[in-house]
């Protein structure tokens, strides 16, 4: 390709695509870093910020106190829910409400061991995805590696939860009946398996909230190998 071509090409290039392009390649060489020290960088915030999550949500009030994975009843039920309330059912519907988000919080603490497993063992390349990704980039890791099992995990004891309260069976038939007419998503026609998938999210969601804080502050994390590799980024 002659030097006008050359150039006629890279202008056709979105400048935004091309600075993306130039910022990815600086992060993945990290100048004198080495792969190793990028990996364990990763892994140590990844490591430390499942553990964090873990504890934050995984005791009374983790999730029900928290506006940003507190667990509330699916769209259509959850519009139903106000009629119910003025009809003096208020005090059933929230006794549902808690026992789904302190069903989340019992189920949480099960899912540490497969999470650390997960970063421990992920490849040079997943942390490089992860290093240069998105802001998601930390949820798909932990989602793709372990939503499969920490499902057939929480499961038992997110049930063994919500059985006590009355309400439950009452949600699984309205929402049953919802479903079959597209009110209500399929996923969330089961209240244990709403409750499941839900507490997954919100744990995935705080994994990577934790991690975003160490990229911000690697000083603050007290962690020399977290200080060298996102220090480096910054």
């Amino acid at each position: 390709m002659n030097r006008r071509n050359f150039s006629s090409a890279c202008l056709a290039v979105p400048t935004s695509l091309w600075l993306l392009a130039v910022e990815q390649a600086h992060a993945l060489s990290l100048g004198d870093l080495s792969s190793a020290d990028a990996s364990g960088g990763v892994k140590a915030a990844l490591e430390k910020g499942a553990t964090v999550a873990v504890s934050l949500l995984g005791r009374p009030d983790g999730f029900l106190g928290n506006p940003k994975v507190r667990i509330p009843l699916p769209g259509y039920l959850e519009d139903g829910s106000k009629v119910l309330r003025m009809m003096g059912q208020g005090a059933r519907i929230d006794e549902l409400v808690t026992a789904m988000n302190r069903a989340a919080e019992q189920a949480v603490p099960a899912a540490k061991d497969l999470l650390v497993n997960a970063v421990r063992t992920m490849s040079v390349t997943d942390a490089k995805g992860i290093l240069t990704g998105g802001d998601n980039s930390v949820t798909q890791f932990f989602a793709g590696r372990t939503r499969a099992p920490l499902t057939e995990r929480f499961l038992p004891v997110v049930t063994a939860a919500t059985l006590k309260v009355k309400l439950a069976d009452k949600y699984n038939q309205l929402a049953g009946k919802a479903s079959g007419f597209g009110l209500v998503k399929k996923e969330d026609a089961n209240i244990q398996r709403y409750v499941t998938g839900k507490s997954l999210d919100g744990l995935y969601l705080m994994i990577g909230e934790e991690e975003r804080k160490i990229r911000q502050d690697p000083v603050g994390s007290g962690s020399a190998i977290l200080q060298k590799v996102f220090g480096a980024l910054r």
